[in-house]
């Protein structure tokens, strides 16, 4: 007897190896011929909650300034990852990309659940952060891409305004923090079982399918 196998996925906007790790789960999940039983909820995770909402300098700067890396070693450690995300068909213009707080982006996305569209805007949001240099920090840019995938522009702008899902961010992080997740992309299996981090198409496959043969076993 088939059983829904609940997926749940902490990630932060903001997190270039999020949208890697998106993918990567995508494709182990098509492999794993389990697409039509399992069911994905995002959480949200904030890896800088201390950054403004209109940060003034670029991805090097922010990443110079917070985490005190050399700005030569920035420039590499960019270089990799869009070379990664490359591979997965993903296209990173981090020169574009405009740091900010991420806070009321997760908000839209309780919100997009509210109106069963999580996943089409956490894609949307991804994109539009990573590759088209998009303002995802203030709640006017935020509800215009809601509007773009279908939503009600003015109610988000509304929920937004009004923190109506702050709740349930907070609520998000509190579990991270139950869970000792410090680093995302974090997937939690039918509540389970834990991976970290952007993790082969086959490791998410082979946890996927461990779990439907318990749920046939059980």
């Amino acid at each position: 007897m088939s059983s829904t196998i609940p997926v749940d996925v902490w990630s932060d906007i903001a997190c270039p190896w999020c949208y890697i790790g998106k993918r990567k789960f995508e494709a182990g999940l098509s492999e794993s011929g389990l697409a039509d039983r399992v069911t994905v909820t995002y959480h949200s995770f904030e890896l800088a909650p201390d950054t403004p909402v209109d940060f003034d300098g670029t991805e090097v700067d922010f990443l110079v300034g917070h985490k005190g890396i050399a700005r030569d070693h920035v420039a590499q450690m960019l270089a990799h990852v869009t070379a990664i995300a490359a591979d997965e068909g993903l296209t990173y213009d981090f020169d574009a990309l405009q740091h900010t707080n991420t806070v009321k982006a997760h908000e839209l996305l309780h919100f997009a659940k509210a109106h069963g569209r999580q996943l089409d805007m956490v894609e949307r949001l991804f994109r539009a952060y990573f590759t088209e240099g998009r303002h995802v920090g203030r709640a006017t840019d935020l509800a215009d891409l809601a509007g773009e995938i279908g939503l009600a522009r003015d109610d988000a702008l509304q929920a937004l305004t009004d923190g109506t899902f702050a709740g349930s961010v907070a609520a998000d992080i509190a579990q991270a923090r139950a869970y000792g997740i410090s680093g995302v992309p974090f997937f939690v299996i039918d509540g389970r079982y834990g991976l970290s981090g952007a993790q082969a198409p086959e490791t998410f496959a082979d946890a996927l399918r461990t779990v439907a043969r318990e749920h046939a076993d059980a």
